[in-house]
C-alpha cells in the first residue's frame, strides 16, 4: 500500500526529523499542535507539516501513524489513536520494552489497526549512514513501511519476527550506548570530588579515547537529552527483568539522568555543572 498521508505523534527533536524524510519520499506529513509547545510548532510549520484539529481528523487523514513520543507517553498515544478509531498502519517507533509493546498491542486490538514494531539507533537522521529503523512485525505490512523509508536519510531495517524485536534490540543497543554516559558521568564525579579529575581525563584520553569519559563535550550532550533518557532507562531496567536479569545498571543510570531533569534542551550546559548536579555543590565549587 502507498501511504500519500502519514500522521507524526509528536514531532519532538527526532520525530520532525522522521517526519522529514518522509515529506522527502513525497508523502504528506500530518500532526497534531494541540498541547504542543511553541518550539514544536515552529519545528513544525518550518518543515510544512499539515495540522489536524483533532485526534479523530488526524486519524481520518492517515493511512499510517507515526508515534515518535517520549517512552512514558507512548502507551497513552497508542490508547488514543485507538479510541480515535484508527484502521491504518500504526508504527510505534519508541523506546520502549517487549512487555509495553505488548501492551500497546492489546491497546490497538480489534481497533482495525495493525501495528509494527519500530526502533531506531543514531541520532536524528540528517545525513546518509547515521540512522536505522528497525522495523518487526507482519511481513507485508512491514515490508509497505520499509518502502516508505527507502531511498531516505532514515535507513530500514526489517527483522524478522514478531512485534517486540525491534523494541528489543532498540533496548539493547541503548542500554550499552547511553549507560555508559551515566557511568561516565558517576566516575567523573568521584574524580572531581576528591581533585583528580583532570587526571582521569588525561589517562582516559591515553587509554579510552572516543568515549564520553574521554571527551568532557560529549559527556555534556547527555544533559539536554537526559529528561527523555531517564524513562528510557526506566524500561531497559523493566525489559532485563522480563528476561529474568537484573535491571541494577538501569535504575541507576535512570537515577543519575533524573539529576539533570533541569537542563531539558539547554545546549549550553557543561560537563561542569552536570558532575555539580551528581556531587551536590555549585558549578563554582565543583570547579
Amino acid at each position: 500500500m502507498v501511504h500519500t498521508d502519514v500522521g507524526i505523534v509528536h514531532p519532538g527533536a527526532m520525530g520532525a526529523q522522521v517526519a522529514a524524510q518522509v515529506r522527502a519520499a513525497g508523502s504528506r506529513v500530518w500532526w497534531l499542535p494541540q498541547g504542543r509547545s511553541a518550539e514544536t510548532r515552529r519545528r513544525a510549520a518550518e518543515l510544512g507539516l499539515l495540522p489536524a484539529g483533532s485526534m479523530a481528523e488526524l486519524t481520518a487523514e492517515c493511512t499510517l501513524l507515526l508515534s515518535v513520543c517520549p517512552p512514558a507517553a507512548a502507551l497513552d498515544v497508542a490508547r488514543q489513536t485507538a479510541a480515535a478509531g484508527f484502521e491504518g498502519v500504526y508504527v510505534d517507533a519508541n523506546a520502549v520494552s517487549p512487555r509495553r509493546m505488548a501492551q500497546i498491542a492489546e491497546a490497538l486490538h480489534g481497533t482495525g489497526a495493525t501495528l509494527v514494531d519500530g526502533g531506531i539507533t543514531g541520532p536524528p537522521p540528517r545525513e546518509a549512514g547515521t540512522t536505522r529503523l528497525y522495523l518487526s512485525g507482519h511481513d507485508t505490512v512491514v515490508s509497505g513501511v520499509r518502502a516508505l523509508f527507502d531511498a531516505t536519510l532514515l535507513t530500514p531495517v526489517v527483522l524478522a519476527g514478531p512485534v517486540g524485536r525491534a523494541s528489543a534490540l532498540k533496548l539493547a543497543f541503548a542500554a550499552y550506548n547511553k549507560i555508559s554516559y551515566a557511568l561516565a558521568a558517576e566516575a567523573c564525579a568521584l574524580a572531581e570530588d576528591h581533585g583528580v579529575l583532570d587526571d582521569l581525563l588525561d589517562v582516559a584520553a591515553h587509554l579510552l579515547p572516543d568515549t564520553p569519559l574521554a571527551r568532557p563535550e560529549q559527556l555534556a550532550s547527555a544533559g539536554p537529552r537526559a529528561w527523555r533518557w531517564e524513562p528510557e532507562m526506566r524500561e531497559i531496567a523493566e525489559a532485563w527483568r522480563g528476561s529474568g536479569l537484573t535491571g541494577s545498571f538501569a535504575d541507576a543510570a535512570a537515577d543519575t539522568f533524573e539529576r539533570w531533569h533541569a537542563h531539558k534542551d539547554d545546549r549550553s550546559v557543561t560537563s561542569g555543572q552536570l558532575l555539580a548536579d551528581l556531587i551536590g555543590r555549585g558549578p563554582e565549587e565543583a570547579g
